[in-house]
């Protein structure tokens, strides 16, 4: 027989372990999921590791994290959630428009083609990486000064430290030099069928906090699938900055979003067959 749970498939964007999904994980598995935090393409299996081996996703972009991620949600027995933050936002937006997934939550997602807003506090917290075209080749490492100007914002310094000791890693600078420049790629890996109305339902999540993601950018994603007649909807948390999925806060989050998915008929035990 197989598993009635309804898979969960968690994708973290730039600098944060598929290892910081891990309450969200737990809390997923007490509401009937199956859930699963799948790295990275060549991401170690801990931060340490992922630390030491920088160069094992140098390179790495978009389209070569979403195959990966594609390939897993093909191998389920029944389509997933897909839950992401920052990149994973988007990844998770380019699979449920391309049909793969039930749902998704965007949580904070990367800007997609399309989006024009470039606030000031974005170019800022992306400097680090696109301040130099090097770093397009490279996987880049943020200081815990960095992470406390783009992730911990909102959070007492000595919290955005601690994340910062125990979450993060070196990611590659490519994805970031693919959004930035989406508007001039006739053909970019930014790009997500926001058209599509035969796609599963979609929650976009922003804190209004955030640096990295700015809220009028996650704003102005949801305005672009106002042609869509599937589901789209956006919630915003008022006081909260892209560290949103891993701080002291993140159960609020994690249990809007899946109270969310249960509005929307879609259950973690799922007897079915769907």
């Amino acid at each position: 027989m197989s598993d009635p749970r309804t898979p969960l498939v968690l994708i973290h964007g730039l600098w944060l372990h598929a290892g910081s999904w891990q309450p969200w994980g737990d809390l997923a598995e007490e509401h009937g999921y199956a859930p699963l935090a799948p790295g990275w393409p060549g991401e170690a299996g801990t931060v340490a590791e992922a630390r030491r081996h920088p160069e094992a996703v140098a390179g790495l972009g978009i389209d070569d994290v979403t195959e990966r991620y594609a390939g897993i949600v093909r191998s389920l027995d029944r389509p997933p959630v897909l839950i992401g933050h920052s990149f994973g936002g988007l990844i998770a937006q380019k699979l449920l428009g391309a049909g793969l997934g039930r749902a998704a939550v965007a949580i904070d997602p990367a800007q997609i083609k399309g989006v024009k807003a470039l606030p000031p506090a974005q170019l800022r917290a992306g400097f680090p990486v696109l301040g130099n075209p090097a770093n397009r080749r490279r996987a880049v490492s943020l200081t815990a000064a960095q992470f406390r100007y783009g992730f911990g914002n909102a959070l007492e310094e000595t919290e955005s430290d601690d994340l910062y000791e125990r979450l993060t890693i070196p990611s590659p600078g490519r994805p970031l030099f693919e959004a930035a420049f989406a508007g001039f790629a006739r053909r970019s890996p930014a790009a997500v069928a926001t058209g599509n109305a035969d796609r599963g339902r979609l929650l976009l999540i922003s804190g209004q906090a955030d640096h990295t993601v700015p809220v009028v950018v996650t704003r102005s994603a949801y305005k672009l699938y106002g042609d869509s007649s599937a589901v789209t909807e956006l919630k915003q948390f008022p006081d909260r900055g892209h560290s949103l999925v891993v701080d002291h806060g993140w159960r609020t989050v994690a249990e809007y979003a899946l109270r969310w998915l249960s509005e929307q008929g879609i259950q973690g035990r799922d007897t079915s067959g769907v």
